[in-house]
């Protein structure tokens, strides 16, 4: 290699550094996760303006929740990328149920379905999902 190779090599470098260090103070990328029921009331009020859950459960690793408003909606919110997106599950919400849990599709093709460990509760939001069904 030759001298002119070498510089080129090492800015190249210092370069991919300098980008992973700006990334990671800029808070990009990651693992994102929903930490606690505040964050997804916050989450899903960002999702659907005026949205007031009165129930709340968050999946045991984070990756999504569903919640419940004082009106009867139901709202699921999951990662889609780094950001969360929410739905609001109408009739056309496929809901499976499997111990502990609850697989659930909204009918859109982009959004393939998701499986959320509810523990104990995840009877409890199947039945209510159930109701939208009919």
């Amino acid at each position: 290699m030759t001298a002119n190779e070498l510089a080129q090599l090492g800015a190249s470098i210092i370069a991919i550094l300098f980008v992973a260090w700006l990334a990671k103070m800029m808070g990009l990328g990651g693992d994102v996760r929903i930490r606690d029921e505040e964050q997804a009331r916050r989450l899903a009020n960002e999702a659907v303006d005026g949205f007031n859950p009165a129930e709340v459960i968050v999946d045991r690793a984070g990756i999504g929740a569903l919640l419940k408003d004082t009106a009867g909606r139901h709202l699921l919110l999951r990662r889609h990328g780094v950001q969360f997106v929410g739905r609001l599950l109408d009739k056309h919400t496929e809901a499976r149920l499997d111990r502990n849990f609850l697989t659930i599709g909204t009918g859109e093709r982009l959004l393939a379905p998701i499986t959320l460990d509810l523990g104990e509760r995840a009877q409890v939001w199947a039945v209510g999902l159930r109701v939208l069904t009919i």
